[in-house]
């Protein structure tokens, strides 16, 4: 069994002893914790926190165990359900809310789930915050509130579909473009929330024919959910056979874009938010940010549009803040997370497929012509400053 703490939060594996996995009462005491750090840290005045989990199997007990805790601790809680981290992350904005819980061990297999940290402006923690959530844990300072002061749960469904009426609207984004293309999408989403968001968001950008995968949002994984060429055999071989224009993968929270060629073989990761990029800043000029374990493509295709380029130290967090240093109008990073703050600050696959699907619509190329040239990966000891 396995618990890791970190200053993003708290990552184990069900079952097993308190402390050695994540157990129930681990899930209290960090859930405590954090409700404790946000009433004495946040800057609004609100009391309420909103909760969102994928759809992994532990999902719905570790679900009860936070939102009863949050309840306890005096705090009105938003259950958003079933829905990815990005969406989860707008409903922090869109409720008003003083923070926010994911539940999702990210591209982990299905034996793990995680309680992600989330501040006011729905974005992560930052590494003196989470510290201060760690301490507090480790010395079981907090006090549950007495019953008079016990928070209540709200129960909302809704943000889904505001988050894909929220990309759709984004200026970039072009759905008379994508309908009049008559794409065929397939889609890869490991059954988790994502086999109900994207296909749902494909549909409203005019997609009708759409090829679904592992859409069934049952949390038993179909296959490893990290989406690397390895474990994503299902839909290269799919995408051999012609079925499709461009597929498309996302891991358990939806997050991260993986991009399939109409060949079958992997746009790699790593072009994802480089291509989008590439077609970001062909319309709107700016900065732009990924962390130092990506390659150079971005700062070459940033230069190459005659804009400045930095790099964030490893951690999106550490991105989103180098990318509000510099004004970057997108960033990322290389694992296929893009960050577009046009719509807010965090990896979001929505973001992805839209921008993407916009540029092969606009440019009437296939997937493999969208590729952008990227030099070798930097060794450790000379990646970019």
């Amino acid at each position: 069994m396995s618990l890791i703490k970190s200053i993003s939060g708290i990552r184990g594996t069900i079952g097993g002893r308190p402390g050695e996995g994540l157990s129930p009462l681990d899930v209290v005491k960090f859930t405590a914790a954090y409700a404790k750090f946000i009433a004495k840290s946040t800057p609004v005045k609100s009391r309420t926190i909103v909760v969102g989990r994928d759809a992994r199997l532990s999902g719905e007990m570790v679900d009860k165990l936070v939102v009863g805790t949050l309840m306890g601790m005096g705090f009105d809680v938003v259950n958003i359900g079933p829905a990815s981290t990005p969406t989860t992350e707008i409903a922090v904005t869109g409720e008003g809310a003083c923070g926010g819980i994911i539940l999702t061990a990210s591209h982990n297999p299905k034996q793990w789930n995680a309680l992600k940290l989330l501040n006011h402006k729905g974005e992560f923690l930052n590494a003196a915050e989470g510290a201060e959530v760690l301490a507090i844990a480790a010395a079981d300072d907090y006090t549950f509130a007495e019953v008079d002061a016990l928070g209540h749960e709200f129960v909302n469904n809704t943000y889904n579909r505001r988050h894909i009426d929220s990309v759709l609207a984004l200026p970039l984004v072009d759905v008379e473009a994508i309908r009049k293309a008559n794409f065929t999408v397939a889609v890869d989403a490991v059954n988790s929330v994502g086999g109900v968001v994207i296909p749902q968001l494909l549909r409203a950008l005019g997609v009708e024919n759409v090829v679904e995968l592992n859409c069934e949002a049952t949390g038993k994984f179909a296959h490893t959910p990290e989406p690397i060429p390895e474990n994503l055999t299902q839909i290269a071989d799919l995408m051999k056979e012609g079925k499709a224009d461009v597929g498309f993968v996302v891991d358990p929270d939806v997050d991260r874009l993986a991009i399939v060629m109409e060949n079958g073989e992997m746009f790699v990761e790593e072009y994802t938010l480089v291509a989008v990029a590439d077609y970001v800043l062909s319309h709107t000029p700016g900065a732009t940010v990924s962390n130092l374990s990506s390659s150079r493509a971005l700062r070459d295709v940033t230069r190459a549009h005659g804009c400045n380029y930095s790099a964030s130290a490893v951690g999106e967090v550490n991105v989103v803040t180098e990318m509000k240093r510099t004004g970057a109008v997108i960033g990322g990073e290389g694992n296929g997370g893009v960050i577009y703050p046009e719509l807010h600050y965090g990896r979001d696959a929505l973001v992805g497929v839209a921008l993407f699907l916009t540029l092969m619509a606009k440019s009437g190329k296939k997937v493999t012509d969208s590729k952008p040239v990227i030099p070798p990966m930097p060794s450790p000891r000379t990646r970019l400053n």
